[in-house]
């Protein structure tokens, strides 16, 4: 008896070590995350040698060699046969609209100016599209969502027409919680859904009708770069979408509705309720886009660390590589750095990855670690990630993406944008309390954020995605502090040239931190056998249920 019990003590005894040891060495792996490491990445990534990261560019070819280079240092193994990059068969797309255009109304002619009243731009692959004597219809917010029992398409054809479209959806504009989800925006306000669904009515041609507060950014983020698009290519040359796909600014819409004897602001009040219905203007639009083509791979850069127990379920990290590379000159400077958008992003999702690499365990699911290209031009890198991936949805447990890292100091809140989609947000939690940290929904859920990055790729597939940073609380300086910063960042430098890292002023201690908290979520996800689950009111909940039935 004696000995069975000796026996079960030093059992236990060993277990009691082994446990300790593998925590002190998750410790360590954590804690090889550091500021200056990040630094080093986030003034290579952000700087004037690698041109704004645009791809199809020198500066694609640099990033992506950069990045798969860093993989390489720290030991995780190309994804692809040893290989670190997923081509992603794409066409950059350079526009060239007419630079006015004309429309005929009743009461005499209203001339619109490119990039000053309207942007325009084709989806379509081929060299020139023109639009003739097509029919001009207001369709309020253009959404079909009969969940809401809305249908701003109701008694009305749209085929071979242009629609006009309000930006964002009924529930930010009434500021009524029980419409939509109020002040939340919800997919149906944003402008991708808009397009799709002119589409699917048969429509020719979109333009949104741009206002600041409901779009989220000003009319100059847009005309900076609209000139040109990229999309996967596809076997129909995306006849699919309509012709004409653009915005139109707030003060052209009302022009033209006063030449079509209509009140703008009336109609859009009209709009706001379901009984709605689209009205045509009576005018017809003619429009021809010239469209310069270079079909070319994009890279997507993908790196693995092969689960011990369960290397057929995987968890993925995503940030994208790219910005705008070499624009519109602003106060003498031509290069989008994108510093904050996505440079430090990149470089946090890099520390993560090698925090992966020093752990002598390695985890017991899969690890997957994606730079992806084009999110700015219609998250195309991770859209075809999500269709073609290393692993099924199915096996997919779960989505953790970077995005917009502003380098102000250690934050108390950690900010989860699509707060309440899914059960991750208890897995944040509980890393948030490790470091001292609450977790709260973003301050300008109008804006969509959740529809606006990577991770929204890997939603509509159904696995449970991730969207979080320190946000809205500084510790030291607090929240109005921390609001100015923001909105300081979204005025002055947002997709601009003066997105750029300064060192003097930057204080990365909270991005290390955030860094940090990607470890203990993705290190948990990947050393477990369960799987988080979307809530019940989540839109992508009834597509992972599905997928998991495969």
């Amino acid at each position: 008896m004696f000995t069975s019990l000796k026996n079960i003590s030093i059992l236990l005894l060993l277990i009691i070590f082994s446990s300790c040891t593998n925590q002190n060495q998750v410790l360590e792996a954590e804690n090889s995350i550091n500021s200056k490491d990040l630094e080093k990445h986030i003034i290579a990534l952000s700087s004037d040698e690698f041109q704004g990261r645009k791809p199809f560019t020198i500066g694609e070819e640099k990033t992506t060699e950069y990045i798969a280079n860093a993989f390489k240092k720290m030991g995780i193994e190309g994804a692809y046969n040893g290989s670190y990059f997923q081509n992603v068969p794409a066409v950059e797309l350079k526009y060239s609209p007419d630079k006015s255009i004309t429309i005929n109304t009743k009461n005499g002619d209203i001339t619109l100016e490119l990039t000053k009243d309207y942007i325009a731009k084709t989806p379509h692959i081929k060299d020139s599209i023109t639009i003739k004597n097509s029919e001009i219809i207001f369709a309020g917010y253009g959404i079909v969502a009969p969940e809401y029992g809305w249908d701003d398409y109701k008694n009305i054809n749209v085929k071979d027409k242009i629609v006009l479209v309000l930006v964002n959806d009924p529930g930010f504009a009434t500021q009524n919680n029980k419409l939509f989800r109020g002040n939340s925006m919800t997919y149906y306000g944003r402008w991708a859904y808009k397009y799709e669904e002119a589409a699917r009515q048969g429509a020719k041609g979109i333009l949104v009708i741009h206002s600041t507060k409901p779009a989220g950014y000003g009319w100059q983020v847009l005309t900076n770069t609209s000139g040109f698009g990229i999309s996967i290519q596809t076997k129909n040359g995306n006849k699919n979408k309509c012709k004409l796909e653009g915005w139109i600014t707030e003060d052209a819409t009302k022009k033209l509705f006063e030449k079509s004897d209509l009140n703008f602001e009336t109609l859009a009040k009209q709009a706001e309720t379901s009984n709605f219905n689209a009205i045509s203007l009576n005018c017809n639009l003619n429009l021809t886009i010239k469209t310069q083509l270079k079909f070319q791979n994009s890279k997507n850069v993908v790196g693995i660390i092969k689960g011990s127990k369960y290397p057929n379920e995987c968890i993925v990290y995503s940030a994208h590589w790219d910005h705008f590379g070499i624009g519109p000159v602003q106060n003498g400077d031509s290069i989008y750095n994108g510093a904050m958008d996505n440079g430090t992003a990149l470089a946090a999702f890099l520390e993560t990855a090698k925090a992966f690499s020093k752990l002598k365990k390695k985890p017991e699911r899969s690890v997957v670690f994606i730079s992806v290209t084009a999110e700015e031009t219609g998250l195309i890198g991770s859209k075809f990630y999500a269709q073609n991936g290393l692993f099924p949805p199915e096996k997919t447990i779960a989505n953790l993406n970077y995005e917009l890292l502003l380098p102000m100091g250690k934050m108390k809140d950690v900010t989860i944008t699509g707060f309440g989609q899914s059960e991750l947000d208890l897995y944040v939690k509980e890393a948030a309390k490790e470091q001292d940290r609450y977790i709260i929904e973003e301050s300008s859920p109008e804006n969509g954020m959740y529809f606006r990055s990577d991770h929204f790729s890997f939603a509509q597939v159904g696995i449970p995605s991730l969207f979080i940073k320190g946000w809205q609380d500084s510790r030291t300086k607090g929240k109005e502090w921390a609001q100015t910063q923001i909105n300081n960042y979204w005025e002055n430098a947002y997709h601009k040239p003066s997105d750029e890292y300064n060192p003097t002023t930057a204080d990365l201690s909270g991005i290390v931190e955030d860094a940090k908290l990607f470890f203990k979520i993705g290190y948990k996800l990947a050393n477990e056998s369960s799987y988080p689950k979307w809530n019940e009111k989540s839109e992508f909940k009834a597509i992972r249920e599905k997928s998991l039935k495969h």
